[in-house]
């Protein structure tokens, strides 16, 4: 079973209506979990809400109560990359939690004090799966494996903006992925963020988001249909 998480309406809702067969919706912690059958493989699909308490919570409900063999994170995000442009997919090659300051006891930006690692890697084979679902679903598409920054700020200063990504060297940055990230790495589970550039994370992020957020979350959902039926494939082989 994959869970599938979205922080927002636009990135679960067309997902939740291409279920074949639910198993019905429990909510928790405010969360509308909805269990079933998505393009042949067993899912559960919720919107998280906004931000990393959220997404950490959710994802460890799906963990505890649905035992989910994978957690994707899909939707949008800002680039962080001068060549990573409006439209364009970022699958994670890991997240980092970007604003984490922990330097007065000794740890660089974005290290959680105590913790063995400073970033979540991604799933190998998720990542894999992903990059091949893409090329059929979204071919015309830049697709770009990078480092996913998350924090519970909504960037849109350049200032802010090259600073987060000199210092951690990422090339997206969002609200919720590093939080997932955390949540599959402390319980051994394998995890994806996928992630569709909305703006730039600049003095024009408003706008830009406001024009381009229904394009990004679109894609996003229709490669995240399209990984799941990937996923169905392989294990049919």
């Amino acid at each position: 079973m994959i869970g599938i998480i979205g922080a927002m309406d636009e990135e679960v809702d067309a997902l939740i209506e291409a279920m074949e067969s639910t198993g019905g919706a429990v909510t928790k912690a405010g969360m509308v979990f909805h269990a079933g059958v998505l393009r042949g493989v067993e899912a559960v699909v919720v919107r998280s809400g906004i931000g990393k308490v959220n997404a950490a919570v959710c994802a460890q409900i799906l963990i505890d109560d649905y035992h989910v063999d994978a957690l994707v994170q899909s939707g949008i995000a800002g680039s962080l990359n001068k060549d990573i442009h409006i439209g364009d997919v970022v699958l994670s090659r890991d997240t980092v939690h970007h604003d984490v300051q922990a330097g007065a006891f000794g740890y660089p930006p974005g290290q959680i004090p105590r913790m063995d690692t400073f970033a979540f890697e991604a799933d190998a084979k998720l990542l894999a799966a992903a990059q091949r679902s893409a090329a059929k679903a979204l071919p015309d598409v830049p697709v770009h494996v990078g480092r996913v920054l998350s924090g519970d700020i909504f960037i849109k200063d350049q200032e802010h903006k090259d600073r987060i990504a000199q210092t951690l060297h990422g090339d997206a940055v969002e609200m919720e992925g590093a939080a997932v990230g955390q949540a599959a790495y402390l319980n051994n589970t394998p995890y994806l963020v996928i992630r569709v550039i909305s703006d730039n994370a600049d003095q024009d992020a408003n706008i830009d988001y406001a024009l381009f957020e229904r394009m990004a979350a679109g894609r996003s959902v229709a490669l995240t249909l399209a990984l799941v039926e990937e996923l169905a494939g392989r294990r049919c082989e």
